[in-house]
């Protein structure tokens, strides 16, 4: 509440001048207040910078291990071909989502004037998002189309890709980092969603809320700026609200509940007529997992770089198991998506001869099923330093085994602990030999 009046107070004060040294102030006081509303919704891992050009990071130089590098050097070798798509309006998209494995039933939509594209954004076309366990693509009508991809070592790298000469140019790009590597990303180059109440133009109108969003958001406090479809019931959230007043002193009633679907209009230039509410979960608390994994392994290579044991590492390690049990997890009322999503995302397992799945969907009361991400199974997982892997399964084991007692723990019933193990047992490779 003190930061909410801090913003109107300094939107108060600069709203009306025509001077551009004040609405220069106005905007960097407000940047500092987004900055400070982003640090609510994190794990605790520390969240200080850390060096790009670190000897252990070479996050510029490093040979790069990710789809999307795969697939330019795959055009640029010829192997591979992008179809243009001219009449629908989205250009390469369908092919790039395709070419990556991205499903379309993944669709978000989001109307805030915020991202690399803000300028093209708005209630009647927003932006399109499209996800995987390692990527997420974003189109605007007329614009480019954006990639950012969890590389298995190097944290996010971000590309993009439009039609040059007629021919797709997909490029790395490093201007996005200005946004995605900061603390709201846990100091590596990361992933995040924001959830900031939107003006009936598309502006953005923070200090009425603006939040950087993980499973541990409250859903009362969840999608402003974004479209959302499914059913929720008559849960409160910011989702699908355009505000009449750009300067609205406080919040206005907001919607509760979702649409089935988009309205006729909207969802005839997208390739769903959806944004789904479960895909909306699932992302939130993926985008904070993928910077929880980068986190950890470069504080790990860098440790050992400069000659230490990583013993100090312990308390993060600590935190990133946390995060990955869902232990700081906002409660959620019965959800039920519409787009096909939640049986796709289900579908992928790997499942136990039992048939359970770290992917399978509760959707009522939390998230998951099986309160332990699926981003265990994730390439930057796998790539994780030795010991920092080592170390997060024998946080992991001493507390789903019971060893480690403490209270934030107590959500984890004995039932749910016995079946994480027992699923990771029948999934996860090279999974230490003591959780048989």
């Amino acid at each position: 509440m003190a930061l909410r009046r801090l913003v109107l107070l300094v939107v108060s004060h600069y709203a009306d001048s025509t001077r551009e040294a004040d609405k220069f102030l106005m905007l960097r006081w407000l940047t500092i207040a987004a900055v400070l509303a982003a640090t609510g919704a994190h794990a605790q891992l520390d969240g200080s910078v850390i060096s790009l050009e670190h000897p252990a990071i070479g996050y510029r130089s490093e040979p790069l291990r990710n789809a999307v590098a795969d697939l330019k050097d795959r055009l640029a070798r010829g192997k591979t071909e992008l179809a243009y798509d001219a009449r629908s309006g989205i250009g390469y998209l369908a092919a790039v989502l395709d070419e990556l494995r991205v499903p379309h039933e993944s669709q978000l939509l989001v109307y805030s004037k915020t991202s690399l594209q803000q300028r093209l954004i708005a209630p009647d076309r927003p932006r399109a998002i499209f996800f995987n366990d390692e990527l997420a693509v974003g189109s605007v009508q007329g614009g480019i189309i954006e990639i950012a991809v969890q590389d298995a070592k190097q944290g996010a790298v971000f590309y993009t890709l439009e039609r040059v000469g007629g021919a797709p140019r997909l490029e790395r790009q490093g201007s996005c980092l200005g946004c995605h590597y900061a603390h709201a990303t846990l100091g590596v180059p990361g992933f995040f969603s924001r959830s900031i109440p939107t003006a009936a133009n598309g502006q953005t109108l923070p200090w009425l809320g603006n939040l950087t969003v993980s499973h541990a958001t409250s859903l009362a406090e969840r999608w402003g700026g974004w479209y959302v479809t499914g059913d929720i019931g008559s849960q409160a959230h910011y989702g699908n609200a355009l505000i009449e007043d750009n300067r609205a002193p406080a919040l206005p009633p907001l919607p509760v509940g979702v649409p089935e679907r988009l309205p006729a209009p909207l969802a005839a230039s997208y390739l769903t007529p959806y944004s789904d509410a479960v895909a909306h979960l699932v992302f939130e608390h993926q985008l904070e997992a993928m910077n929880v994994l980068t986190r950890i392994g470069w504080e790990y290579r860098v440790a050992a770089a400069d000659g230490g044991q990583a013993t100090f590492l312990e308390r993060s390690i600590e935190d990133a198991v946390d995060y990955l049990l869902f232990v700081d997890e906002a409660g959620i009322g019965r959800i039920r998506g519409t787009s096909g999503f939640a049986e796709i995302f289900s579908a992928l397992g790997p499942s136990d001869s039992r048939g359970r799945s770290l992917r399978q969907l509760q959707l009522d009361g939390r998230l998951m099923r099986y309160p332990l991400s699926y981003m265990i199974y994730s390439g930057a997982f796998d790539a994780l330093p030795p010991q920092a892997r080592d170390a997060i399964y024998r946080r992991l084991w001493d507390v789903l085994s019971g060893h480690v007692d403490d209270a934030r723990y107590a959500k984890l019933v004995p039932a749910d602990r016995e079946a994480i193990i027992e699923i990771l047992v029948a999934t996860k490779a090279g999974l230490p030999g003591y959780f048989r």
